[in-house]
């Protein structure tokens, strides 16, 4: 197979936000999430440093997005998202594996993060992925309100 060969444009590229990123970024959060982030917490990925953001995109549509903490030698997942047509369809694996590129090059120890406990498809997820349960945090979340189940990956 020659090396010019057109690149299978249904895989999602992974790429670094930008700001042109952001206000499309805001409406998928307020899309996918019934208690989104305010615009102001994506500023915040360009004015701290320990900030992250991943973007999964194809054709130039942006179809998940990821934003990660890093801090003390620990990666917090904060959120990873994936728009409804494009689930199922290894976006979320994608993204978690750069996120785990990121981490390894950080010399991060683990990856936390916070998953709501009725989320059975994303724990599954995260449990295929090598994430343990490690305990819950009570009405972590306000709309609706609901409890978090924190999930730990260690690295080696």
């Amino acid at each position: 197979m020659s090396n010019d060969a057109p690149r299978d444009t249904r895989i999602p590229v992974i790429r670094e936000l930008t700001h042109a990123d952001m206000e499309t970024l805001h409406q998928l959060e307020k899309q996918i999430f019934p208690d989104p982030w305010p615009k102001e917490s994506f500023d915040e990925i360009f004015n701290n440093p320990d900030w992250r953001a991943l973007i999964a995109e194809v054709n130039a549509e942006i179809v998940g997005y990821a934003c990660i903490l890093v801090s003390a030698g620990e990666m917090h997942l904060a959120n990873i998202a994936v728009v409804e047509a494009w689930r199922r369809k290894s976006v979320a694996r994608r993204l978690l594996e750069r996120i785990l590129e990121l981490a390894i090059a950080e010399k991060c120890a683990m990856i936390l993060l916070e998953v709501r406990v009725s989320n059975s498809g994303a724990r599954a997820f995260y449990e295929r992925n090598g994430f343990k349960e490690l305990y819950t945090r009570k009405r972590y979340y306000r709309k609706p309100v609901e409890d978090a189940l924190v999930m730990v990956r260690y690295l080696a």
